[in-house]
């Protein structure tokens, strides 16, 4: 059947996983203030790609002596519509996670959006982003070539592939072509590069590999197939790389709510939590 839109649109819920959330308002949807634990850094956020990225440069912050970088993780389940309380709101207005508040300085600091997190955060701690020259320009331009590609991969392809309540041929197929480009786009800078910056591993390495490291490793959408993610042997490669990090493996479980509950830290405060906190072991 065609679609014919309307002259004036009007809102109706959707149907689907995800459906039943949004709106098209901004602002809180209730009262719930934002928990704040006793580190430097109070993270809310979920162990979605997008919340990984900021977990895993937490990890290898720490992993490379700064100290001053320790954090709290706080779970913010979506599912719930826990980023609709006013506290998440006053931390991000735009109700998505990750939100950190940065508690480091005389005054909190409120920074919103995964791209933001990491420079701020890199910046800080002059790590994992070059000082100046060719190099930061090569950096920058990844990272947000990455923020600004994984829209068509999660809420396109991931959304009408996955999340949907009925197939639409025409849209997964337009996302489909959108990903496989993004992957081809990838795999031809990783066949002249080590990392996707160059030479030393990144933000630009941590902002991409969970979506596109994690497309091509065959955990996103179960659609390794549907995408033919191993003509992608570059990718592969690097992505193969950057899972074997310890820093890595520790980003990737915090704030995790699904899969094998050994690799489920809901929240996380101190470093310990990785042996002693994990679902398996809490229940």
């Amino acid at each position: 059947m065609t679609y014919t839109p309307p002259k004036v649109w009007n809102w109706e819920p959707q149907g689907g996983k995800w459906g039943a959330l949004n709106r098209p308002v901004a602002g809180a949807t209730h009262d719930a203030e934002l928990p704040v634990g006793r580190h430097p850094y109070q993270l809310y956020s979920l162990a979605t790609p997008n919340g990984q990225k900021v977990t895993i440069l937490f990890e290898e912050l720490l992993a490379a002596g700064h100290k001053g970088a320790e954090y709290d993780a706080w779970l913010i389940d979506i599912g719930k519509g826990d980023q609709f309380g006013s506290g998440f709101v006053a931390v991000n207005p735009n109700s998505k996670i990750p939100a950190l508040m940065d508690r480091s300085g005389p005054m909190p600091v409120r920074v919103f959006e995964s791209g933001a997190i990491l420079l701020h955060l890199a910046e800080t701690f002059g790590a994992f982003l070059p000082a100046s020259g060719p190099a930061r320009a090569e950096t920058l331009s990844w990272l947000f070539w990455q923020m600004g590609s994984a829209p068509f991969v999660g809420g396109g392809f991931g959304h009408f592939y996955a999340y949907a309540p009925e197939k639409i041929e025409y849209a997964i197929n337009r996302y489909a072509m959108e990903t496989k480009r993004q992957l081809d786009v990838l795999d031809r800078r990783l066949a002249e590069t080590e990392y996707v910056a160059g030479d030393s591993y990144t933000i630009a390495d941590m902002a991409i590999w969970p979506w596109y490291g994690a497309m091509v490793e065959g955990w996103s959408y179960d659609a390794a197939e549907f995408l033919s993610v191993e003509k992608y042997a570059h990718v592969k490669r690097w992505a193969d790389q950057i899972w074997a990090r310890p820093a890595v493996k520790r980003g990737r479980m915090v704030n995790r709510t699904s899969g094998d509950p050994s690799e489920q830290l809901r929240e996380r405060h101190d470093a310990s939590d990785f042996e002693l906190r994990t679902q398996d072991k809490i229940g």
